[in-house]
């Protein structure tokens, strides 16, 4: 006697087909309860895992993920298994930087020098060269050869050279090295300022010279308690009535102020040609002054 064929129905029940005995058949049925909610979804996660295991012939069962559409129904994906990092392996953001390094860099303010550069602070390789605008894209040493200042294009290590040779000096700003100016606040600039008039004060130079534009507005916000206009902004040679470094009832007017651009290579906003002509006119007052006080100094 031939068995009759079942089939599966929802539920995973069985069901005898077309010539078998119907009571029996209903009789099965009735004997088993039809899972509904979660117990019907685990039931059908667990049938497909069973057919996705039987297709394998070699291998761990693949790892079964459910997720809901937005439909509402559920779908069945199969993914191998990837290693998760622990907690400890998970990069971490921290405040270090670079920019926190000790600068190597030193003043060179000599009295009564002929003109002292004023930077803004020292880049990441000046800070660490201890020489002053020392990475390659900085156009201070050729502009200071450019503009007369210098009688040939010194390399950065001849900084401590210059006192002596043309009785020019540098200084800073703020003393703390960054990947740029922008990296500063406005509270250490302006720190910056009492610190700057103090050392004018001190040594006297007939004339100081800004090296950007951001160093003058950070001495005007302090002096005048505001920022500067664009209608009071100018490059080039101050009024008398800012020279840096003035004492009541001395007998020293202080120091006159040239703003020039600054010779960063990351500032794009003046071509090479303008910043050459800001400097050209710092340079020929230099050369001047030089010849005057050599010839003052024969005999």
């Amino acid at each position: 006697m031939v068995s009759p064929a079942t089939e599966l129905v929802p539920g995973g029940l069985k069901r005898e087909q077309a010539g078998s005995d119907p009571s029996s058949a209903n009789e099965e049925i009735k004997s088993c309860s039809v899972p509904v909610g979660r117990d019907r979804q685990r039931i059908q996660i667990a049938a497909t895992t069973r057919s996705s295991t039987a297709s394998q012939s070699i291998g761990l069962p693949p790892r079964v993920t459910r997720s809901r559409s937005s439909s509402s129904t559920f779908q069945i994906r199969t993914s191998t298994a990837s290693p998760k990092r622990s907690l400890g392996q998970i990069p971490r953001r921290t405040n270090h930087s670079p920019s926190a390094s000790e600068s190597l860099l030193r003043d060179t303010i000599p009295p009564n020098l002929i003109l002292l550069l004023v930077g803004v602070n020292p880049g990441i390789m000046t800070g660490t060269t201890g020489y002053a605008y020392a990475h390659p894209s900085n156009l201070f040493w050729k502009l200071l050869h450019s503009s007369g200042i210098t009688n040939i294009r010194h390399p950065p290590s001849d900084t401590y050279k210059l006192p002596e040779l043309y009785s020019v000096g540098n200084t800073n700003l703020v003393e703390r090295p960054t990947r740029d100016a922008s990296m500063l606040s406005r509270a250490e600039m302006d720190a910056g300022v009492l610190v700057l008039e103090a050392k004018v004060k001190a040594q006297r130079p007939e004339v100081v010279c800004i090296v950007g534009k951001s160093i003058w507005e950070a001495v005007w916000r302090v002096r005048h308690g505001r920022a500067i206009s664009k209608q009071e902004f100018q490059y080039g040679w101050q009024d008398h009535s800012e020279n840096m470094g003035r004492m009541p009832g001395s007998d020293w007017c202080g120091a006159r102020v040239f703003v020039a651009t600054t010779t960063s290579g990351l500032a794009a906003g003046m071509t090479r040609a303008q910043k050459e002509a800001v400097w050209a006119e710092l340079g020929a007052w230099v050369v001047q002054r030089r010849t005057e006080k050599a010839l003052a100094d024969c005999p």
